[in-house]
């Protein structure tokens, strides 16, 4: 048995200003194991390097250096202590060098919003390549819309305040007895002045 939080409770949000965390998550796999944890219990190298596509072993790797910059650790067995389990302890995170930062700090922080884009422009293309063989419920629902926006900096600020509390309800790690049609589905919110 796992003693990670009660989904009741609110696990920390991790706020990722250390160049050496951002690094050592810059990776595909490590992104796709640590999102699993977040939303799920513990689990193992096997259960995650399902998750990544990797063998145990290579998975094993990056669990451990997940573990390193302390973004997961090893938990309780669920019986025996035969089988390695991890967790993570934070719901989120969110990465922010900082306007001042140094440029190692800088670099690190495009390091890692890259393997967020390549990650997300993938989920976006299996979708598109996937989506005719979708339910019409889906395939009306599943949405990509832009809006160009005239706004203050607090005005945007404001808006995307808003816009995260909207959707706080419906996180994956949050949700208590989702309907039985829930699917898991990715929502992301880029703002930011094109000019």
């Amino acid at each position: 048995m796992s003693n990670a939080p009660p989904r009741d409770e609110e696990p920390p949000r991790l706020h990722i200003r250390d160049p050496g965390v951002m690094r050592a998550l810059a990776h595909q796999a490590r992104l796709a194991i640590l999102e699993h944890l977040m939303t799920s219990e513990a689990a193992t190298a096997t259960e995650c390097a399902s998750i990544c596509g990797l063998s145990p072993s290579a998975t094993s790797y990056h669990l451990r250096a997940l573990a390193k910059v302390g973004l997961v650790e090893q938990a309780p067995s669920r019986g025996d202590g035969r089988e390695r389990l991890w967790r993570t302890r934070i719901k989120g995170f969110q990465v922010d060098a900082e306007h001042a930062a140094d440029p190692e700090a800088r670099a690190a922080e495009r390091e890692l919003i890259d393997a967020f884009l390549i990650r997300d422009e993938a989920r976006t293309r299996q979708w598109l390549a996937r989506r005719e063989q979708a339910t019409p419920e889906w395939y009306r629902a599943a949405t990509f819309n832009e809006m160009i926006l005239l706004l203050t900096a607090a005005e945007l600020e404001e808006l995307t305040a808003t816009i995260v509390e909207m959707t706080r309800s419906y996180g994956k790690a949050r949700r208590r007895d989702p309907p039985p049609d829930a699917r898991t589905v990715s929502m992301l919110l880029r703002v930011f002045p094109t000019d």
